[in-house]
């Protein structure tokens, strides 16, 4: 339920797909240290007051300009004062110890895009686009939990050259594969690109 509102803030602010995976990133921590009896004591509201939070939070760490009218809709009836918001991003912030740079996928996609050595800045920004929107979908897969951040995103890179760039993906697999954070995991790295492969066409899952 959270990472649909996120979905529908992420369509009405049109922000990047960082800022709300970041937001589900503090939701995820926030909530694996504290309780929220949500629905017990009458308060749906309270998902809501958080998605906003945090996705609040999300911009800010990105310093990003926006308003925070931009991550409310009216759909569920609940719109919140700044100072409501506040006070939540600061429950937030003293729960995860004001931690909040977290390494995400993101993080490592630029390095890996550079091994694929491309000269064509259209072909690279629509392999990172594939990429991102892969890391994106994949963040609610419980089965990726165990995975390092940049192994999601080696792998997403590699699903999504295999599927744009079918010339240039052995090159490119042979690149990440030989890199040391890639390689010294490779029978992880290799089950998740399956994992992703299969998620992606619905089919038998490609091997190589």
């Amino acid at each position: 339920m959270m990472t649909f509102f996120v979905c529908q803030a992420q369509c009405s602010c049109n922000c990047g797909p960082f800022i709300p995976y970041l937001a589900v990133n503090f939701m995820d921590r926030f909530i694996s240290r504290m309780e929220i009896p949500v629905w017990k004591q009458g308060k749906p509201w309270i998902l809501r007051l958080l998605v906003v939070s945090c996705l609040s939070l999300a911009a800010k760490m990105e310093d990003t300009d926006f308003s925070i009218s931009n991550f409310q809709g009216d759909e569920a009836g609940f719109i919140f004062d700044n100072k409501t918001i506040k006070r939540m991003e600061l429950l937030i912030l003293d729960t995860l110890d004001w931690r909040m740079r977290s390494i995400t996928p993101f993080s490592f996609v630029h390095f890996f895009i550079s091994l694929s050595q491309l000269k064509d800045p259209a072909l690279t920004r629509t392999l990172k686009d594939r990429a991102t929107e892969i890391i994106f979908k994949s963040q609610n897969e419980i089965k990726l939990l165990k995975f390092k951040p940049s192994i999601i995103a080696a792998s997403a890179l590699l699903v999504a050259s295999k599927e744009l760039l079918p010339l240039q993906f052995p090159s490119f697999k042979f690149s990440i594969s030989a890199f040391e954070c890639v390689n010294e995991v490779s029978p992880e790295f290799h089950s998740l690109v399956c994992l992703f492969l299969h998620e992606r066409f619905s089919a038998q899952p490609y091997w190589w």
